[in-house]
């Protein structure tokens, strides 16, 4: 089946959206360009209908049921930061932008709890409860400029995850409208329930597939009492990093950040911040502990990164700490310095992280190219960095691109980590899933969207069941 077309005459679509919605209805040029793209490097081929500047659950119950009425697809956007081409937007379609939405409805202490609109900046988030002694846990490197929808939309992980998990485990609750403007309210406020089926846990990383996300309870913690203790470590080579890494989690150490950046990403940063990282050694592995334990776990990590070879250094100074996060926080700036960066995102078991490093340099060798790669090596999470002239990409990159994600499944990986599929991992989808799975999910896909206007040819390919 093919997907829904817009209708014959968008600006009747305009029109009416101008009837219900007033001047939340943009058709600038300025703006009509800048949804086209996101961080991924990608851009649509041509300019949207609209954007809708959504200031309330109203008005996105409002966009839905005029898009439903006239079969007019829908791309749901916030701050645009995603890097998997999920919320570009294209001719025929609307884009309804969350961004106004930005509010915290509630704080509440006791139970641990917030209720945010999708709009809210994760850092802006995060300023507000640290002012009551508070944090929201999921930690991007992008959360100073990315939505808490956004997050919750692409299933975002971060720094923090492999200790305080990702954002799946930080929701309870999400208020959703669905394609005809019906609102659901999904999950709960306590810590428990498994009442039907678990939608909330659907619709997080759902890519504005399923509905459109308006209001989220989510979980808050207090801010870690104690130490912070940073290690900071160098290897003569990526895979040596990765050994380490692997070693200090099967020792039993929890770190709250295990961040690896290998000698391409290091060299690009410090260009970048005018450092001199990359000096020191061809990788680098920062190690960062909380808690009441932070001291004796950051010294088993020390010595576990000197019997490996590597040199290393301990400091409790959080400002020091602090610093040696930004360098890694810098590496998406640091790429876009390079050219048109495809950040890609594999993730294998922590065990697996060396081979997938191996299989990398690999790669590189093969295809004649330089794979600047970051990872959450707390948790296994690859960042592989793919750097192109211009907005075209050759095709020996994706051929290489192809190679390293089968890499990643051959060793029990995935695809995608924290980014989510989009539009640039689509035709990978079934190497992962397998083509029953794909089409059980298409039917999923099919009864929350059964007109196919949600986001069409993200995730899925172009065709969609209707």
């Amino acid at each position: 089946m093919t997907a829904p077309a817009g209708p014959a005459d968008g600006s009747a679509v305009v029109s009416a959206l101008r009837e219900a919605l007033g001047d939340a209805v943009v058709t600038t040029s300025a703006r009509l360009e800048a949804v086209r793209a996101d961080k991924s490097g990608h851009r649509s081929a041509s300019r949207p209908l609209a954007i809708v500047d959504a200031r309330s659950v109203e008005d996105v119950q409002a966009t839905m049921r005029i898009a439903t009425s006239t079969r007019t697809p829908v791309v749901t956007r916030g701050a645009g930061t995603g890097l998997a081409g999920a919320a570009m937007a294209g001719a025929g379609e609307i884009v309804l932008s969350t961004l106004m939405m930005d509010r915290v409805l509630e704080i509440d202490e006791d139970d641990l709890l917030a209720v945010v609109q999708p709009g809210i900046l994760n850092g802006v988030f995060n300023d507000l409860l640290a002012d009551r002694g508070l944090w929201f846990a999921p930690d991007p490197a992008s959360r100073a400029i990315s939505t808490v929808g956004g997050n919750i939309a692409t299933g975002a992980g971060g720094l923090l995850c492999a200790k305080y998990g990702v954002t799946r485990d930080a929701v309870l609750g999400l208020t959703v409208v669905l394609a005809d403007g019906r609102v659901i309210r999904t999950g709960h406020r306590s810590v428990k329930g498994v009442t039907g089926l678990d939608l909330t846990a659907l619709m997080v990383g759902s890519e504005g597939l399923l509905g459109v996300v308006v209001e989220a309870i989510v979980r808050i913690r207090r801010r870690v009492a104690g130490t912070v203790a940073t290690v900071a470590c160098f290897f003569p080579d990526a895979a040596s990093a990765a050994r380490a890494s692997s070693a200090i989690t099967a020792a039993g150490v929890q770190p709250a950040v295990m961040e690896l950046m290998d000698a391409a990403s290091l060299r690009a940063v410090d260009a970048l911040l005018g450092t001199s990282m990359g000096g020191a050694g061809a990788a680098h592995l920062v190690v960062q502990t909380d808690g009441p334990a932070a001291g004796e776990e950051a010294a088993a990590a020390l010595d576990i990164v000197r019997s490996l070879g590597g040199t290393a250094e301990l400091t409790t100074d959080l400002t020091e700490g602090e610093r040696l996060l930004a360098v890694r926080r810098a590496m998406h700036p640091a790429m876009e310095r390079l050219g048109t960066a495809l950040i890609e995102d594999v993730s294998v078991p922590r065990s697996a992280l060396p081979a997938m490093f191996a299989a990398i340099a690999e790669i590189e060798e093969r295809f004649g190219i330089t794979i600047p790669t970051v990872a959450h090596a707390g948790d296994g999470n690859l960042h592989p960095n793919f750097v192109v002239e211009g907005d075209s990409v050759p095709p020996h990159i994706w051929d290489a691109a192809d190679a390293l994600f089968t890499a990643a499944l051959t060793l029990g990986g995935t695809l995608t980590g924290e980014h989510g599929i989009g539009v640039l991992k689509r035709r990978w989808l079934a190497d992962e899933l397998g083509d029953d799975q794909v089409e059980l999910q298409r039917g999923v896909k099919a009864v929350f969207d059964p007109l196919g206007i949600l986001n069409p040819g993200k995730v899925f390919d172009p065709l969609v069941v209707a």
